[in-house]
């Protein structure tokens, strides 16, 4: 095979260890020569690993992408040499031949022939975006988990306040819970913290709230709601730095937010997962491949096996599949797919405009526009004639007799 680089590294990284093969070929050209070291994953080692590769002229390094392991490695040398976080699936050992070095002696092969491709990771920038909007995901995920544990807990004591106040968290809501929380158990006075619309309900808030609640229950509630406000508290503090950060990329913002279903925290994580350069991708069919967002190829014998979509960023994912979501309440050409796929199934006709999102977004990105609004009846408009015969036999099923007829 053609040898494309001629001083490349491989690393087997893990927690505490790094064995790094480096193969090379002398001056002039003969036999490749491998070096093989194990190195710490101290600060320290990490920075002997760096000046050990330099001394051995090491241009292009490649490593596995295990667990959290290879982030600091790759921030060690990044900057020094060319990097390449390949895929651990992608770069299997030959059987019979397993040890820490030759995984390390394998990856500097592979690598030295241009056969592993390298997995996406964006600057520093970007990534200390991701991790603001990823751990602002779980603390929303938590808290959804908090907010769906309390009609539970309630239910133990046989008071029924979720069956008449669907809102438990609303104004008279937690009103309420704050009252159970300090105490107070008597139904009518608990009941007198309806506001708005539920105050026509007192007689049943009366018989919902009265039920066997004890003490230990009251500091069950007040240790809940404590949890919510501190998770309330957390979700805003890294909404407000996310703010801060994402100063340098308000344009990109103002972009994104313009397609239907968008808004501002999808927007953030947009830019988080993708970045702001979308030359990293060669067309949009690759970022929706790299999201997971594309129909499967699985075809053998002539006959297609499944389609289903490939595992890919799931952070992103589940962001755009709930901007579609929301894009299929709108009056714009997203929500006009979403009907015109509904036929072949809900989930399905939400990944396929969710996919249509994320091409949006990359071609905003890429060519630094704004969304253009197609209308919602875009696809009636480029279907005319398919749109007039499904109508027909719409027509014809509830028994009429249709006769075209063009206008004037």
């Amino acid at each position: 095979m053609e040898t494309l680089i001629e001083r490349g590294c491989g690393l087997d990284v893990h927690k505490k260890s790094v064995a790094a093969c480096v193969m090379r070929f002398p001056e002039p050209k003969g036999t490749r020569q491998s070096h093989v070291r194990t190195f710490g994953t101290m600060a320290a080692e990490l920075a002997a690993l760096r000046e050990w590769l330099e001394s051995q002229g090491v241009t292009h390094v490649a490593m596995e992408s295990t667990g959290v392991y290879w982030k600091p490695v790759w921030a060690v040398l990044e900057e020094a040499f060319t990097c390449l976080l390949v895929n651990a699936a992608h770069v299997k050992q030959v059987p019979g031949r397993k040890s820490d070095l030759l995984d390390g002696a394998w990856i500097a092969q592979l690598r030295e022939h241009g056969l592993v491709r390298g997995s996406f990771v964006p600057p520093a920038p970007i990534r200390e975006l991701r991790d603001l909007t990823r751990y602002r995901k779980r603390l929303i995920e938590e808290r959804t988990r908090e907010a769906n544990r309390r009609p539970k807990r309630l239910e133990d004591t046989g008071i029924k306040l979720a069956s008449v106040a669907p809102d438990m968290l609303g104004v008279s809501g937690r009103a309420m819970l704050e009252a159970l929380g300090q105490g107070t158990t008597d139904p009518a006075r608990l009941a007198d913290w309806a506001r708005g619309k539920l105050r026509a309900k007192l007689p049943a808030l009366r018989q919902a709230l009265a039920g066997r609640f004890r003490p230990h229950h009251a500091f069950l509630v007040s240790q809940r709601l404590a949890h919510l406000d501190y998770l309330d508290e957390a979700i805003d503090t890294l909404s407000a730095r996310l703010t801060e950060v994402m100063a340098p990329f308000t344009a990109e913002l103002g972009r994104l937010d313009t397609i239907p279903g968008v808004a501002q925290r999808t927007a953030e994580v947009l830019i988080a997962e993708l970045g702001v350069d979308m030359t990293q991708f060669p067309s949009a069919g690759h970022a929706a491949s790299w999201v997971g967002l594309c129909p499967g190829n699985h075809e053998s014998a002539g006959k297609h096996k499944s389609g289903r979509t490939r595992k890919g960023n799931r952070w992103l994912r589940a962001a755009l599949t709930e901007a579609a979501h929301a894009a299929t309440r709108t009056d714009s050409a997203l929500a006009a797919q979403y009907r015109r796929l509904m036929h072949r199934g809900h989930k399905k006709a939400v990944v396929a405009v969710a996919h249509s999102m994320l091409v949006i977004a990359y071609h905003l990105l890429s060519r630094q526009t704004t969304y253009r609004e197609l209308g919602a009846d875009y696809f009636d408009r480029r279907h005319a004639e398919r749109a007039t015969r499904r109508a027909v036999r719409q027509l014809e099923r509830l028994g009429y007799r249709v006769t075209l007829q063009p206008a004037a």
